[in-house]
């Protein structure tokens, strides 16, 4: 199909002289999974230089890498068993976390908040790096430092951080009211534009201007049909109330209970054949046109169809905002900073000295300190015990794979602070009822793709910094917010190596939205590297050649974080009950069972850092009601 052969893509040099690599190169016993366990993505060189003890520099797929989830789905799969045979550590913590991500890590610090910094506490994660979702990429290039975001992006929601959020933000050095001294005007001037492709449209184009030039200029531009660029100019210009016969109380009510798509072609009487040019917008949680709710399209303002419609008068609120060059990761480092002696130079680390602060990986385990962070460390099992040798009255056995082998320990308490929809399979005692309110979710697949290229050029000739693809493999992608903070400076001129974020959202239109997760997360794991670098060079080959790009040449590194597992399942009035909240999923999911709690942003159902601080702080909370500690 494609115009453009392996040469022109960059795709026909020898793998060892790639910019990036295709996996992990580790094998599947040191990993502890089975002879499939490195299938996808593994034809792969040696990592970056220093990359071995420094997650961050490593390319090629990331997130949730071959070699991270195998044992997860074993556990999924039932090939545990019951009664878990495995080596006793001879550790016994005050806490264990299963989980290193801001939930985990943010239950470690309000425990050792609570109780003392002497407590013991051990987090198990199951991936090389901490942080779960909020991941940080590094590159080094040309004697620069380039970092990049592979999960959280920022400290963002649509309502209030909590006074607990908050003021743990204040404590790590976080003054959120002094973000705007940081992002530079680097992109001044530059702004949208929308890519139509010749499969869903007359021809490959990308048209400038997109919500700035008047929509009949924009669509005029566009390689569209007559028929399609009249309607989507009337869809876009008319102010017209297209539910006339409704006041506006039953106008909200209505829009909740259809999707934006039928209230375009049944109410807008959109043409069908228009549709393809709103298949890629997306929305907060990853819903698109057919999941959406209409009442949620016209509540953003952003959306066409309802200028002409009065609607009730809602209350809105959005928390403040704060970006780092690495996302959110920064807020993980800052976490780790506080919480283990010697991965960082200073335990005093604000939201500047943290963005080029050097980590040493290999004191995260330390058995000197009393809290220790255990990576590449597999949750499998956690089943409590009754009186131990340890002197304690009751604990709780965690079993986990590590290096091929299966490890135990006990805690006084167990955080579960990994994802809802493992849970059951790693604490089969918990109530039936519990276990199916804990997989009523399904979480949204992800993929942030961060391209590092030697200048950004075309992107200046075309006078744009985002470029939105209705129909592409990535739905949008944009240049990295420019900032300078610490030390740390983005580019400045269009002849600078710079990052292009990349944005997927993997789903199957027509079906029900936790059914199109599910299928979007099937096809993810289902990709290996290669095919996923193809689509990432052509993809951006087909949008940016006009304007000069060149895949081969000016391709520097690719990291692709891809999270099957992403964002928490949120409620819509769509496809969802409409039952009181104590009756949720997550509610009743998150209960504490005996000495274990459960903390995550799933516990929320709610995809935010401040709502995985929060459930972090309940989770410990619970844990010391449970001991009579509180």
């Amino acid at each position: 199909m494609a115009e453009w052969s392996d040469r022109e893509l960059g795709l026909d040099l020898p793998i060892a002289r790639r910019n990036f690599i295709g996996g992990m190169a580790v094998t599947a016993a040191a990993l502890g999974a089975g002879p499939t366990a490195l299938a996808q993505g593994m034809a792969a060189p040696a990592a970056p230089a220093g990359s071995a003890n420094y997650p961050p520099l490593l390319t090629g797929l990331r997130g949730q890498y071959p070699g991270s989830f195998e044992a997860a789905h074993m556990a999924r799969d039932g090939e545990f068993g019951g009664a878990l045979q495995a080596g006793d550590s001879g550790e016994h913590y005050d806490l264990v976390i299963v989980g290193g991500g801001i939930s985990g890590l943010s239950a470690a610090y309000f425990y050792r908040q609570a109780l003392g910094d002497d407590k013991k506490i051990l987090i198990l994660d199951n991936h090389d790096d901490f942080g779960g979702h909020a991941k940080r990429n590094e590159f080094h290039h040309e004697g620069r430092t380039i970092l990049g975001y592979g999960g959280t992006m920022s400290i963002e929601s649509p309502f209030p951080y909590s006074f607990t959020s908050k003021k743990l933000l204040a404590d790590l050095g976080v003054d959120l009211t002094s973000y705007e001294r940081y992002e530079t005007k680097a992109y001044e001037g530059l702004g949208s534009a929308v890519f139509f492709d010749k499969e869903h449209f007359l021809a490959d184009k990308v048209v400038t201007g997109a919500g700035t030039k008047p929509w009949p200029q924009f669509f005029a531009e566009a390689p569209l049909t007559p028929a399609v660029r009249a309607d989507l100019t009337r869809i876009y210009t008319d102010k017209v109330d297209y539910l006339p016969d409704m006041g506006p109380e039953a106008k909200a009510q209505y829009l909740r209970h259809i999707s934006y798509q039928d209230y375009l072609l049944k109410h807008a009487k959109m043409l069908p054949e228009s549709l393809p040019f709103f298949l890629g917008q997306y929305f907060r949680n990853n819903k698109r046109v057919d999941t959406l709710p209409a009442w949620e399209a016209a509540l953003g303002g952003r959306s066409p169809g309802f200028a002409g419609m009065k609607l009730p008068e809602q209350i809105t609120a959005e928390a403040q905002h704060f970006h780092w060059p690495d996302g959110n990761a920064t807020v993980a480092r800052l976490l780790v900073s506080r919480l283990v002696p010697g991965v960082f130079p200073s335990a005093k680390l604000d939201q500047e000295s943290v963005v080029l602060a050097p980590a040493t990986y290999s004191a995260l385990d330390n058995p000197a300190n009393p809290m220790r962070i255990r990576l590449s460390s597999m949750v499998i099992r956690a089943d409590h015990i009754g009186e131990t040798t340890r002197n304690t009255e009751q604990a709780v056995r965690v079993v986990y794979v590590k290096d091929g082998k299966r490890v135990s320990v006990t805690g006084a308490n167990v955080i579960m602070a990994c994802f809802n929809m493992v849970i059951p399979f790693i604490v089969p005692a918990l109530p039936e009822a519990q276990k199916a309110a804990l997989h009523y979710a399904s979480k949204v697949p992800m993929q942030y793709t961060n391209v590092l290229v030697k200048n950004w050029r075309p992107w200046a000739k075309l006078g744009v910094k985002a470029i939105s693809a209705p129909n592409g493999y990535h739905i949008n992608a944009f240049l990295d917010t420019p900032m300078a903070i610490g030390g740390y400076a983005s580019a400045v001129t269009p002849d600078e190596a710079v990052v292009i974020h990349m944005v997927r959202n993997p789903n199957q239109p027509g079906l029900p939205r936790k059914e199109q997760n599910r299928l979007g997360r099937a096809a993810m794991l289902a990709e290996d590297y290669p095919t996923i670098e193809r689509e990432i060079r052509l993809q951006l080959q087909r949008m940016l050649g006009g304007a000069g790009f060149n895949a081969a040449r000016d391709i520097a590194a690719i990291t692709v974080n891809r999270w099957p597992h992403g964002y928490a399942y949120t409620y819509d009035t769509l496809g969802d009950p409409d039952i009181p909240d104590e009756q949720r999923p997550h509610i009743l999911g998150r209960q504490t069972f005996g000495r274990i709690a459960i903390a995550n942003a799933d516990a929320a159902a709610s995809a935010f850092t401040n709502t995985a601080i929060d459930m972090g702080e309940r989770a410990v909370q619970e844990c010391l009601i449970s001991r009579g500690l509180i």
